[in-house]
């Protein structure tokens, strides 16, 4: 018998005003597996991590957490359910302190989930460690990005949505935040990464989504996606 999904969407469909951006995305996560959602610019793929969080006001479909419909829930119950999310814009506390904004993330340990602590995310984020007194504002964009990601696991999470991680960090950073999502995967976090990187996405994800015009065109283990050139040239080349 397979076992259930931790996540599981179907038939979801979301607009902005008048512009209907996802048609019907079908995708699955498995506990303990990482899967890249991959597309072009424009493509849907923070639309559908906005929909699943229930951030967007007109979308339809069903979205199960954990086995659970969690579809018609407002965004900060998905939240205490156990999914954690990391916006592309980061959205830290600009006037907190790196422990400052910890702070603010912390939940409760929950069970099926790792339990984080400051202590585990500084020798997690070595980076962050250095610099827990600095104020949010006075990062770079790549700490700050890791204070992100670090200030959601303080949620402890069961699965983790994490939107375009990579775009616009040094090789220095991308790197160092590999190496995060994979200890991640080493200590059961599930995780749902939205990128455009194929590289990244290849070091770090076990499967692959490829979105394109709101609509999931390819889903396989990522070695296959690497291995086709004609669904690579279809729908991530630019």
């Amino acid at each position: 018998m397979t076992a259930e999904p931790l996540l599981s969407v179907r038939g979801l469909q979301a607009w902005y005003g008048r512009a209907h951006i996802l048609t019907g995305v079908d995708l699955t996560v498995d506990r303990g597996e990482v899967v890249a959602l991959m597309g072009r610019n424009g493509a849907g793929k923070t639309t559908t991590m906005k929909a699943i969080m229930g951030l967007l006001d007109r979308r339809s479909g069903t979205v199960a957490f954990d086995g659970r419909d969690v579809s018609a829930l407002p965004p900060h119950r998905i939240a205490r359910r156990g999914l954690g999310y990391v916006p592309e814009d980061r959205r830290v506390f600009t006037d907190l302190t790196v422990e400052e904004n910890l702070e603010v993330g912390r939940q409760p340990p929950r069970d099926g989930a790792p339990h984080w602590t400051p202590e585990r995310l500084y020798a997690l984020f070595p980076n962050l460690a250095e610099m827990r007194g600095r104020r949010g504002g006075r990062m770079s964009g790549g700490e700050q990005q890791m204070l992100t990601l670090a200030r959601t696991l303080m949620g402890n999470p069961s699965l983790l949505l994490l939107d375009e991680p990579s775009e616009g960090l040094a090789p220095r950073i991308v790197q160092q935040m590999a190496d995060a999502l994979r200890a991640l995967k080493a200590e059961g976090l599930s995780i749902l990464v939205s990128e455009q990187n194929l590289a990244f996405a290849a070091a770090v994800a076990d499967r692959a989504s490829v979105i394109e015009k709101g609509q999931i065109r390819f889903e396989g283990p990522m070695r296959t996606l690497l291995e086709d050139e004609t669904v690579r040239r279809a729908y991530l080349a630019v």
